[in-house]
């Protein structure tokens, strides 16, 4: 999973031009950079979406297999 970065002495830096102090642009950075951590990339939510997938296909494939032979087993029981 790749990572958002951006350079944080420039956003410093730009905040501090925009009125903040230095205190609060560092304390804007470090919550922003911080937050950054639990994104993920549309490519890695896609893969995780389609390993899903596959789990459900191939249980509902099992499930629809064992209903075919329950069935099987009751018609020639019966």
């Amino acid at each position: 999973m790749s990572t958002v970065t951006f350079d944080t002495r420039e956003f410093t830096r730009k905040l501090r031009d925009a009125g903040f102090d230095e205190k609060q642009a560092e304390t804007v950075v470090r919550v922003l950079a911080e937050s950054q951590e639990k994104l993920v990339t549309r490519e890695h939510f896609d893969a995780k979406l389609e390993a899903l997938e596959l789990r459900l296909t191939i249980k509902l494939g099992s499930l629809i297999a064992a209903g075919i032979g329950i069935v099987a087993a009751i018609l020639k029981l019966g």
